[in-house]
């Protein structure tokens, strides 16, 4: 794709704009965690158990992990510009249905409908991997992310203040409202990247035997999928942490929510700048190590005695920040491993890492208590993020024998 047309913004004969991308990931994100303040707030209008309601984090992780499985295959076959509209349209709709619910139960399944937006990650990623090469991709996915890492920083925040102002609907309203704004945004402004290929949906699936043969594939889809386990863990546990654990308020655990985010943002802003002068497995490394040593810290202060919300929300900062390094470099590597299977790669690296990360979701809605504290969700983070730690010193090892990827 080195002879695409220049950029212009809101011209769709052209590759679209960073901010374009930046708004199509953000969506993403935020529908994944906006409402986390509202949960005891749902739990009370739908009269169901907290551990049901929490659910709705967990199941929407793991029918985001299967679309992204199909989701890249399509993209490649038929372009990301159609799949991307289709997908935010069902998204619209799945928003609308949970506003409407009745139940526990039908909440539950409009919310798992609502994965449809989890095109925005996957595509996102490939349209940069389309547009610029290696090393320059995990440099711009990272200022993508960045951009995108505002959304969720401040997204608990405003979703607990909605909540305390105008009821837990009022998220869902503003996800309805902002997904028609983007499904305009692409209309508008997202030229097809993609190359089109012959053959059907099954030739498509027939190349994941190229990834899933690779070991540099496997290695940094691990690496990832545990940095970011980390992170889900913390999206299915934190909740029950502040609200049941430290009695915070939903504005005041949506504002302490977000410390994880602001910490990414920072790490983005590592990886934009340092991404192409130190390569993406020394900046893995360095982020699976801040990420560990952070969580290893506020493990042992809990062990302490010194159990309190800032030190638990406190230390999420540098997990926030190790993911910021590893992610885009982590993706950029996935990405480069059959650069003509970009969408695929993206589609199945994506899978593993959400797949991975609804298990550590839902297991750490199970292991918590008010008379356990937070130590079994720091211990079920700890070892997830040492776990990427291994995996990246094992592509390196790798890459050492046989040559950069």
């Amino acid at each position: 794709m080195s002879q695409m047309p220049a950029v212009r913004f809101l011209d769709r004969a052209t590759p679209p704009h960073i901010f374009t991308l930046t708004l199509i990931a953000g969506l993403s994100a935020l529908s994944m965690n906006i409402f986390l303040p509202s949960l005891p707030t749902m739990t009370t209008f739908f009269d169901a158990e907290y551990r049901l309601m929490q659910l709705s984090v967990a199941l929407y992780l793991a029918m985001n992990a299967v679309l992204q499985v199909v989701i890249g295959p399509i993209s490649d076959r038929y372009g990301r510009r159609p799949v991307l509209l289709w997908s935010f349209a069902i998204f619209v709709l799945a928003t609308i249905g949970c506003l409407l619910a009745p139940t526990a139960e039908i909440f539950l399944a409009f919310r798992m409908v609502q994965a449809a937006v989890s095109a925005g990650m996957v595509l996102s990623r490939a349209v940069v991997r389309d547009m610029v090469p290696g090393a320059e991709a995990a440099s711009m996915i990272a200022y993508v992310t960045m951009g995108m890492s505002l959304v969720p920083m401040f997204g608990p925040a405003l979703g607990g203040l909605l909540d305390a102002g105008f009821g837990w609907q009022a998220n869902f309203w503003l996800l309805a409202g902002l997904g028609l704004l983007v499904i305009w945004l692409i209309w508008r402004d997202l030229g097809e990247t993609a190359i089109r290929r012959e053959g059907g949906f099954g030739a498509q699936l027939r190349d994941y035997p190229e990834l899933l043969t690779s070991p540099r594939f496997w290695g940094y889809s691990v690496a990832a999928m545990f940095a970011s386990g980390t992170f889900f863990a913390y999206l299915g546990g934190a909740p029950f942490v502040g609200s049941e654990i430290y009695h915070l308020d939903p504005a005041t655990l949506g504002m302490l929510f977000g410390a994880a985010a602001l910490g990414y943002l920072m790490g983005n802003g590592i990886s934009g700048r340092y991404s192409v002068r130190y390569g993406i497995d020394r900046m893995i490394l360095a982020g699976t190590a801040v990420s560990t040593l952070g969580l290893a810290a506020s493990f042992s202060l809990h062990l302490a005695g010194f159990a309190h919300p800032l030190v638990f929300f406190g230390f999420m900062v540098p997990l926030g920040f190790g993911n910021g390094m590893v992610l885009p470099n982590a993706t950029a590597g996935t990405l480069s491993v059959r650069p003509q299977l970009a969408g695929s790669a993206s589609g199945l690296g994506g899978a593993l890492m959400i797949g991975g990360g609804a298990a550590l979701s839902a297991l750490s809605g199970m292991i918590l208590s008010a008379e356990t504290g937070a130590i079994p969700l720091l211990a079920l983070m700890l070892t997830s993020s040492a776990l990427s730690v291994l995996a990246i010193l094992a592509v390196i090892r790798r890459n050492r024998r046989i040559g950069e990827a």
